[in-house]
This record gives C-alpha cells, sequence and structure tokens, in this order.
C-alpha cells in the first residue's frame, strides 16, 4: 500500500467542503491540501432539482463571497465566465435556481485540481506521530494518505422513520431521490408525501401541478403548514454573532433554545405556499375542489401493505392534538422527513475512545469547529455541518459557509488569511458585558 503526505486533507466534497478548497487554492505554497469525494462529479440534493426552485439564500450565500468576495470563485465570477452575467441582470432574482447553484458548484470544482472524485475514504485513524492517516480507494487500490489536519464534511443523510425502512422501494421513498421516481409517483391513482419543511412542499407542489390528477394527499406531524421566518431581524440568527452567543451556552439551554427555533430553518418558504394555494384556487373556478387533501399535527406511526387491498399501503397516523389514530391507504409514499447528520467516517473503535461527546453522545466541537479529542489538548481534526447541536440552526446554512471556512482556514494556517468580523448585525445577543 503506497503512501501520501499532505498538510490537510478533506473528507467529501459538498458545498461546504468545496468552498473550503476554493479558499485555501490560492494558498497552495504554504499548504498542501487534497480532498476526496466517493461520487464521480460534484452533485447536490439531485434528487430535489426541480425546475423553478431557488435557493433560499441570496446569490451572496456563495462558496466564497462573504469571506473573500475578490475570489475567481464566486457565483458572479461564474456568470461572468459563462457568459450569463446579463441575463443574471436582467433574471432580477436575489435567489437563483437550485439547479443553477449546482452547475456553478460544478464548474468551481473542475477547476480546483485539489478536489479528487470517484475516491472513496474507508478509514480515518490517528497516528503516533499526532498526525492522520486517511485510507482512500483509488483507481488502483488503496493508498494511505497522511496529513497534518483532516477536515470532515460528510454532510447529512436522508432520515427514515424505522417503521418504514423495511419497505423502501420503488413506491415508497425518501424525497431525496423524488427524481428518480417521478414519472411513476405523477402516474400514480394515489399519492401520500409525509414530512414538512420545503421538500415536502416543493414535492407537493409538484405533484399537484404535473400528477395525473389523482389522489394527493400531504401528512406533517408539525402543528401547521408554517412559513419559514424571513423577516430581516430573524435572519440576524444566521450570523457569526449568534453562532459565538449560542456555542457558550451550556449544553441543557442549546438543546432548549434549539428546540423552539424549527421555523428559522425547517419552515416552507413563502413563495412555494402561495403557489400551492393558488394552484388550488385556481383548480376549484367554477367546478368541485382538486382531490386533495393535507393535515397537520398526524405523526406517521407505521407502514405496512393494505391488507384490505384497496390499496398498496396503509399508513397509521396519530392526530397529535386529538389523541386519535386513523389509517390511510395510498398507492405511493414519499417521505420528506428531513436529514440527519452522517457518522464521522473513523475507524469505530478510536471514534468511541478519542473523540470527546456531550450527555446526549454528540461529538464536542469547539468554537473553530475542531472536534475535542481525549488525548490531544490542540485537536487538528474538524468538521462541517456536524455542528448544529453546538453552534446553532445557521450550522447547515449556506450563508455561514465561507464564515465558517474563513475560521478554518485560519486555523489550518496558523495565522489570519481571512479576517472574520465580529460585528456584522445592529442586534446584540445574551446579556449586557
Amino acid at each position: 500500500m503506497s503512501e501520501r503526505d499532505h498538510d490537510v486533507i478533506g473528507v467529501g466534497l459538498g458545498p461546504f467542503n468545496l468552498g473550503l478548497a476554493a479558499l485555501l487554492a490560492p494558498l497552495t505554497d504554504d499548504l498542501d491540501a487534497v480532498f476526496f469525494e466517493s461520487k464521480p462529479q460534484f452533485s447536490w440534493h439531485a434528487g430535489l432539482l426541480l425546475d423553478g426552485v431557488t435557493l433560499q439564500v441570496p446569490f451572496l450565500a456563495d462558496l466564497v463571497t462573504l469571506a473573500d468576495p475578490t475570489s475567481p470563485y464566486s457565483f458572479l465570477n461564474y456568470l461572468h465566465c459563462r457568459q450569463r452575467l446579463y441575463r443574471f441582470y436582467f433574471y432580477e432574482r436575489f435567489h437563483v435556481p437550485r439547479r443553477e447553484y449546482d452547475a456553478y458548484c460544478r464548474w468551481v470544482a473542475e477547476q480546483l485540481p485539489s478536489c479528487r472524485f470517484g475516491q472513496e475514504v474507508v478509514g480515518v485513524r490517528p497516528t503516533d506521530d499526532e498526525r492522520w492517516s486517511v485510507l482512500v480507494i483509488e483507481r488502483d487500490g488503496v493508498v494511505e494518505h497522511r496529513a497534518d489536519a483532516v477536515v470532515l464534511g460528510v454532510g447529512s443523510s436522508p432520515s427514515v422513520p424505522a417503521c418504514v425502512a423495511e419497505h423502501l422501494g420503488e413506491t415508497v421513498f425518501h424525497s431525496a431521490a423524488y427524481l428518480s421516481h417521478r414519472e411513476a409517483a405523477r402516474a400514480a391513482r394515489s399519492v401520500t408525501v409525509v414530512g414538512s419543511g420545503q421538500s415536502a412542499a416543493e414535492v407537493f407542489a409538484d405533484l399537484l401541478a404535473h400528477g395525473s390528477g389523482g389522489r394527493l394527499d400531504w401528512f406533517t406531524r408539525s402543528r401547521g403548514f408554517l412559513p419559514m421566518e424571513y423577516s430581516k431581524l430573524g435572519l440576524e440568527h444566521f450570523t457569526p454573532e449568534y453562532t459565538t452567543y449560542f456555542h457558550r451556552l451550556a449544553e441543557d439551554q442549546r438543546d432548549t433554545l434549539r428546540s423552539g427555533q424549527d421555523l428559522l430553518y425547517k419552515g416552507i418558504s413563502g413563495d412555494t405556499s402561495a403557489q400551492i394555494f393558488d394552484t388550488l384556487y385556481e383548480a376549484s373556478i367554477d367546478g368541485e375542489d382538486p382531490d386533495v387533501g393535507y393535515r397537520s399535527a398526524c405523526e406517521l406511526q407505521g407502514l405496512a401493505p393494505d391488507p384490505t387491498g384497496s390499496r398498496p399501503w396503509r399508513l397509521d397516523l396519530h392526530h397529535l392534538d386529538e389523541d386519535v389514530t386513523f389509517t390511510h391507504g395510498t398507492d405511493v409514499v414519499v417521505l420528506a422527513t428531513g436529514y440527519e447528520p452522517t457518522a464521522l467516517p473513523l475507524d469505530p473503535p478510536i471514534d468511541h475512545e478519542l473523540v470527546v461527546r456531550d450527555n446526549r453522545g454528540r461529538p464536542v466541537i469547539e468554537l473553530d469547529y475542531r472536534v475535542r479529542l481525549v488525548d490531544r489538548p490542540k485537536s487538528t481534526l474538524f468538521v462541517q455541518n456536524a455542528d448544529l447541536h453546538s453552534h446553532g440552526v445557521g450550522a447547515p446554512d449556506l450563508g455561514l459557509g465561507a464564515h465558517r471556512n474563513a475560521v478554518l482556514v485560519n486555523a489550518l494556517a496558523g495565522r489570519e488569511v481571512y479576517p472574520v468580523r465580529d460585528h456584522n448585525v445592529f442586534q446584540s445577543f445574551g446579556a449586557p458585558r
């Protein structure tokens, strides 16, 4: 097994580690960085790249601009190089199509020699000299790469309720795979969407507009089909100042606070909500209401083949407010049930022995995104988007990605490469000090 040496190794290439690779690109004389991704090319939520849907953050929340507006890897430079700058200017939108964001990220990835696609990391472990060994499956077999620091950007994975997992297939699937099953879902006699948030709303809107006209239902455990908080004062929660404030709170305080903040990052966009209502309204003109139903406060408790044979699947649902259980038959089930953090790709014994965990078993993550380790006072293991519990609602937000990467670059370089601003909002968090 051959061995190669680096300063930094990134594991995974979603938007956050791709942004880190872009911000590290000018430092190739100082830092040798390499990023590994098992997919053959960059791909971001490929199953939900629907026509007409946009990012929920402005175009300035690209990979680099909020850390370095002069970077050649900005979204505006992508438009310039693709001869789309005037078209975007006339487009007059602050939020870009999701498909274009994916195309932009692929454009950046293709320019960065540090990004290695089609190469799977199968093990990360510490070495005796306080460095890291990363095993990668490459074309010629397994190669060991060694580095001073490792940044884990493995992202999140679809969350599937335990009562559904054994039934996943062509007619029961997570919304992350919606495009692969869309034609069959559109043609089905009945489709049921389960879950709340933007993904559920986008799938529902698509089926409402392009489905066969069969029965369409939507159930959510949330207490309503509520809009995401998008006021200007509310958006100040997605800032470095709020991240710092949240991180310094005690663990129990952080969990309690975050449990009441779902609508800051899990609600439905006002545009999608309006699109659904307007479609229903127009379909009801001079005729009967469309064959559609949606109910909130309904928790999915079971899924099984329908014993009556009237529909392939029977859902067992519990209404949380009325404490009533009922069943629902359907042909197709789309699970828009969110995502959960992907397990850190550390060798299991090392993960349990080395990583310091909080009272709920989650990794303890320092303010500068280092994973706290048992026997290394100055950890050189960092994470991207695995810090919702420690850094607050901004952790998965694209708008804070460049800030987090500025912090990471400065930590990796041991000096201030990108200034980290500490006066970005008008609001003050916490008591006066």
